[in-house]
């Protein structure tokens, strides 16, 4: 009887399986592929014309590319940053039990639910010179006001932190929010008790209570930083210039406008290694605390 319950809640687990090695196998081996093509002379086709680390060579010597590095250094300092902090207040609001609770929750979430893609262009216009925001501040009675960042190459990055930011701080908030519900309300009312000001509990107290839920949102952004295309291809296309220009899009030209597939794929190795320093720390913090909990048990 045991051994047919078993089989009856295991059953639909296993029928899964083979579709999930079907999609594991196929990423791996599209990363294989990626690999493999990167240290080759390939160009519009694949080639079996092995050149060694010549791509990286050539890639690390393109100022396009050092550039978009640049700025993705810039870019995630500032996206992290802001969401985090944007997010985390807007949790620690929404957690107050305000009125209209579920509205909040939904209005600050539901950026994150749309395509940047149709979102960029309202952005694009908004932060245009001499229309959107600059527009409508001088036609209320300030004629000197400027906002042309988006036309400005040392500036024009942060347009795509603002908009991004808006985005993304929703999720932030989503995920703080539950860290937030799931702290003893007894703390709070002990830290009352004692006179400690609001914003030293939820600074000194509150918060490193919430390191699982601030090392999920970290992993979540820093990832996303890594695949940065969308907002930028919507709002500057890389410009002005290649001023704004991103590592993914320089991968994704290079592929399909410039017929370099070998400079492609070495690009996109080379993506993809942060990725993987983000991801294996958190891997093994999470396996060890799986074995420590196993073992207390």
């Amino acid at each position: 009887m045991l051994a047919q319950r078993l089989h009856v809640r295991l059953a639909p687990h296993f029928a899964l399986l083979p579709m999930a090695l079907v999609v594991l196998g196929a990423y791996i081996g599209g990363a294989l592929w990626t690999l493999r093509t990167s240290f080759t002379a390939s160009r519009t086709f694949p080639s079996d014309n092995f050149i060694g680390a010549a791509q990286y060579v050539r890639l690390f010597d393109n100022e396009r590319w050092l550039l978009s590095l640049h700025n993705l250094a810039i870019y995630g300092v500032a996206f992290i940053v802001a969401c985090m902090v944007i997010g985390f207040l807007l949790a620690v609001f929404i957690d107050q039990n305000v009125k209209g609770e579920g509205l909040l929750r939904t209005v600050f979430l539901y950026p994150y639910a749309m395509s940047f893609i149709a979102t960029g262009l309202v952005w694009q216009w908004l932060l245009a010179p001499g229309s959107g925001i600059e527009g409508a501040m001088r036609q209320m009675g300030f004629p000197g006001f400027s906002f042309d960042w988006i036309v400005h190459q040392d500036l024009v990055i942060y347009t795509v932190v603002i908009a991004t930011v808006w985005q993304a701080s929703g999720l932030v908030m989503a995920l703080m929010l539950a860290g937030l519900r799931g702290i003893d309300p007894e703390i709070y009312k002990a830290a009352r008790l004692d006179g400690i000001p609001a914003w030293r509990v939820y600074l000194q107290i509150v918060l490193p209570m919430l390191g699982p839920s601030v090392a999920t949102v970290f992993l979540l952004l820093a990832t996303a930083v890594v695949k940065l295309f969308d907002a930028v291809v919507a709002m500057t296309q890389g410009g002005p210039g290649i001023a704004s220009e991103v590592p993914a899009k320089f991968i994704m030209d290079h592929l399909f406008l410039r017929s370099n597939i070998g400079l492609a794929s070495a690009g996109a190795v080379t993506l993809l290694l942060p990725v993987l320093a983000l991801l294996a720390p958190y891997a093994y913090a999470r396996s060890r605390r799986a074995r420590l909990n196993g073992g207390h048990a």
